[in-house]
C-alpha cells in the first residue's frame, strides 16, 4: 500500500504469507508482537483493535479504529516493510529501548504491524537482543511464539544478523529533502 502523501510503501501484500490465525501473541512475559488484522477461524480478514489489553503499543503501521484506548501510551514509527533509511533504522534502536524499558517497569507492552511478522518482529527482536539474546536466538523465539512467517524479510534478519548498530552506520546518511 501506498501512502499517496508521502509515496512511501507501508506494507505490501505477501501472496505466500498467510494471514495470522491471532491478533497478537505474547514473545515473552508482558511482550506482544501483532498486527491490524488476523484471520478468523474461517478465515475471513478481521480487524485486530486494541482496547485496554496493554499499558504501551508501539506501532509500526497505523490505520484509523484500531486503538488502542485512551488509558494506553501509543508511540508510532510508521516504516516500510522494506529497505529502511539510517533514521528509520534508528527508529528501531529507539523503540526495541522503549519496549525494554516498559517491561522492566512491568508494563504490558504490544508492538504491532499490519500482519505482525516483519517490522513489528525487527523491533522485538531488538528488544530480545538487547536484553541478551543472540540474533539467531530472538528471531527462533518469535517464530516459534507468532509464526514461522515472522520475519520472512530477509532484509531485517540481516539488520539483526548484522546488528542495527552497524547496520545504521553501513546505511549512512539519509538524503537531504
Amino acid at each position: 500500500m501506498y501512502d499517496p502523501a508521502t509515496m512511501t510503501k507501508t506494507h505490501w501484500k505477501n501472496p505466500d504469507a498467510p494471514r495470522p490465525p491471532t491478533p497478537w501473541d505474547e514473545i515473552t512475559p508482558g511482550l506482544w508482537m501483532g498486527g491490524h488484522v488476523y484471520a478468523d477461524a474461517d478465515g475471513e480478514l478481521c480487524p485486530a483493535v486494541v482496547t485496554d489489553e496493554f499499558d504501551l503499543v508501539i506501532s509500526l503501521y497505523t490505520r484509523p479504529g484500531h486503538g488502542p484506548g485512551p488509558a494506553a501510551e501509543h508511540l508510532v514509527g510508521e516504516m516500510p516493510d522494506a529497505p529502511l533509511t539510517a533514521a528509520q533504522l534508528d527508529t528501531v534502536r529507539r523503540l526495541a529501548d522503549t519496549a525494554g524499558r516498559a517491561l522492566d517497569a512491568g508494563r504490558r507492552t504490544l508492538v504491532r504491524c499490519y500482519y505482525g511478522y516483519n517490522r513489528s518482529g525487527i523491533v522485538v527482536a531488538q528488544c530480545l537482543v538487547g536484553r541478551g539474546a543472540t540474533a539467531e536466538e530472538a528471531v527462533g523465539l518469535i517464530r516459534s511464539r507468532r509464526s514461522p512467517w515472522a520475519l520472512h524479510n530477509r532484509l531485517f534478519t540481516a539488520y539483526l544478523d548484522t546488528g542495527l548498530d552497524a547496520a545504521f552506520l553501513l546505511a549512512g546518511p539519509d538524503p537531504l529533502p
